[in-house]
C-alpha cells in the first residue's frame, strides 16, 4: 500500500485473580458482549458520548499489578526503553487490537489481550522496541481518558495514562464500539434476522444513523490530537478495521444476519473504516489500511481471517480476528513505518 505521510513534523518520517480455568470460562461466556461494546464507557447514541479532548486528563488510578499493561518480548511492565528507531511504543485500541483468544491470551487479563496481536508482532519485528500495550476488549474512545470497566468487572486506567513525552511510536485502533455500532451489527441485527431471515430487517429499521460515522470520525480525530499533544515527538498511526463482511454472498452458518442485510452490514463496515481514515487525515497522522490488507478474507471467505459466531478456544473469540489477520495488520504497520 502507499503510506499516507503525516502532516505533522515528526522526529522520525483490581480484585484477586480467579483460577485461570474459571476466568477463561467467563471470558468465553462473555464473548458476545465483548464484540458489542460491553465497556461502561461510551454512550448509547450520538448525543451520549463525549469526544476525548486533548486537554482532558484522567483521574484513573496508577497502574497496579492487577491492571498492568501487556508487554511484548523485550519490553518491561513500565514500558521501558529500547534502543532502536522506536524505543518506546504504546498501543491503544479495542478488541480488534487486543485480539482476544489469539494465542497466547492470559485468561486472568480482563482485557483478553493477546501476546500474538499486531502490536506485539510489530514490536518483535523492530529491533530495540519496548512495547506497552494497553488495548482492551470493549474499549471506546472514552476509554482513552477515563477508567474502563472490563466485562468481568476489572477497572482499567485510562489508556492515555500510558503515553509520555518520550513515547516514540503510537498505534490507535478503535471506534467500532462507539455508539454501540458493533452491538447493533452483531446483536440487534442478529435478533431481527430471526424474525425476517430472508428480508432486510436491520436496514429497514434504520438502526444506525448517518451521523454516527461523522461522530466517530470526530471523536477519533480528537483522540489522535490528544495523542500528539501528550507525545509530541511520536510517530502516530491510526489503524483501520478489516473486512468483516463479504462484498457479495452470504454465510448463514457463520453469522446471524438476514439475507437482505448483508450489503447493509458491509456498508457499515466500510463506513467505519472510512471514518478511521478520515480521522487520521483530520489529525495529520498516518493511516494503516487494514481493510485493503484483508481483502478476500472476511468471515464468509474460504480462508477467513475473522472468526464467525463460534468462539474457538486458543484461536479467536466469536466475530474477532484470527492470528492471520493480526499478522497481516502487523505487516501493514511495518510497511507504513518503512520497516518491512
Amino acid at each position: 500500500m502507499t503510506a499516507r505521510p503525516s502532516a505533522r513534523p515528526s522526529r522520525r518520517a483490581a480484585a484477586p485473580a480467579r483460577p485461570a480455568t474459571l476466568r477463561l470460562a467467563a471470558a468465553l461466556a462473555a464473548g458476545a458482549l465483548l464484540v458489542t461494546g460491553c465497556s461502561s464507557s461510551g454512550g448509547d447514541g450520538p448525543d451520549d458520548a463525549a469526544a476525548p479532548s486533548p486537554e482532558t486528563s484522567s483521574s484513573a488510578p496508577s497502574t497496579s499489578p492487577s491492571t498492568s499493561p501487556s508487554t511484548s518480548p523485550g519490553s518491561t511492565a513500565d514500558a521501558g526503553e529500547g534502543s532502536g528507531d522506536f524505543p518506546r511504543y504504546v498501543a491503544l485500541g479495542d478488541s480488534y487490537t487486543a485480539a482476544p483468544l489469539v494465542p497466547d491470551t492470559d485468561p486472568q487479563d480482563g482485557c483478553l489481550r493477546s501476546t500474538g496481536n499486531y502490536p506485539s508482532l510489530v514490536a518483535a519485528a523492530i529491533d530495540g522496541t519496548a512495547l506497552t500495550d494497553v488495548s482492551c476488549s470493549g474499549a471506546t474512545t472514552t476509554s482513552l481518558v477515563g477508567v474502563q470497566e472490563t466485562f468481568d468487572g476489572q477497572a482499567r486506567p485510562a489508556q492515555f495514562d500510558a503515553l509520555t513525552e518520550d513515547t516514540d511510536l503510537v498505534t490507535l485502533g478503535m471506534g467500532g464500539n462507539d455508539f454501540n455500532l458493533f452491538a447493533t451489527l452483531i446483536g440487534r441485527c442478529g435478533q431481527l434476522a430471526a424474525e425476517d431471515p430472508e428480508g432486510s430487517p436491520c436496514e429497514d429499521a434504520d438502526l444506525v444513523k448517518d451521523n454516527v460515522f461523522r461522530q466517530i470520525r470526530g471523536q477519533l480525530a480528537a483522540a489522535l490530537t490528544g495523542v500528539l499533544d501528550r507525545s509530541p515527538d511520536a510517530r502516530v498511526l491510526a489503524v483501520g478495521y478489516p473486512q468483516i463482511l463479504p462484498a457479495e454472498g452470504t454465510c448463514p452458518d457463520r453469522i446471524d444476519l438476514a439475507v437482505g442485510d448483508y450489503p447493509y452490514a458491509r456498508d457499515l463496515n466500510e463506513r467505519l473504516d472510512a471514518a478511521v481514515e478520515g480521522a487520521a487525515k483530520d489529525a495529520g497522522v498516518d493511516f494503516v489500511d487494514a481493510f485493503a490488507a484483508t481483502e478476500g478474507h472476511d468471515l464468509c471467505a474460504e480462508d477467513p481471517w475473522i472468526n464467525g459466531r463460534t468462539t474457538l478456544e486458543d484461536e479467536a473469540l466469536a466475530y474477532h480476528p484470527l492470528a492471520a489477520e493480526q499478522e497481516a495488520v502487523a505487516a501493514e504497520v511495518l510497511a507504513v513505518l518503512g520497516q518491512d
